[in-house]
């Protein structure tokens, strides 16, 4: 699934103009836009770093560009019940809203749904729900310049994190978990 929205990213960039940052900063950019989503769930949630993707975007003939597309993540260990998905992903929503987000895309599967959007500056946003029940949350753009990078402490398959990514969520929460969505 990551691998065509970055496909889709990456050519709908061909024609605009050569980026204005490079990988470092995208990098960065998404960490300030997963912190933000993360610290408006409330009740908190608990959270890992999630994998990292950077894919070198190309010509339609597979002719290299200079340019990278630059993804992070998040993966919730909180436990959030089928009940509580619909207030998980409108609280995202809201945030995503309040921060000047636009192009909303909602995939209302109550198994697996999914909240995708575009930042301002032209980040992709996406919280979506695995199916085992597992909810990430992704921020990246397409195209930019290529650079070092460096990621935070504890991100997966990076010096110092771990070799996985934690996927299932395994944190209860008297809100998240719970099946009554009136309960507060």
């Amino acid at each position: 699934m990551l691998l065509v929205v970055v496909l889709a990213a990456c050519q709908d960039n061909k024609e605009k103009e050569r980026p204005t940052m490079d990988m470092q900063q995208a990098g960065q950019r998404a960490e300030v836009i997963l912190d933000g989503t993360m610290a408006a769930i409330h009740p908190s949630v608990k959270w890992v770093h999630g994998t990292t993707s950077e894919t070198a975007c190309s010509t339609g003939l597979n002719r290299p560009t200079g340019t990278t597309t630059v993804f992070r993540s998040r993966n919730i260990l909180t436990v959030v019940s089928k009940e509580r998905r619909g207030e998980l992903l409108e609280q995202v929503r809201r945030y995503w809203e309040q921060q000047g987000a636009r192009d909303f895309s909602v995939f209302s599967d109550r198994d697996v749904p999914r909240l995708r959007a575009r930042t301002a500056d032209g980040f992709a946003v996406i919280l979506q729900v695995g199916s085992i029940g597992n909810v990430f949350v992704e921020a990246g753009v397409s195209c930019v310049e290529d650079s070092a990078m460096t990621y935070p402490p504890g991100t997966p398959g990076q010096p110092g994190g771990p070799n996985k990514a934690e996927l299932t969520p395994r944190e209860q929460s008297e809100f998240w978990s719970s099946g009554d969505p009136r309960r507060k």
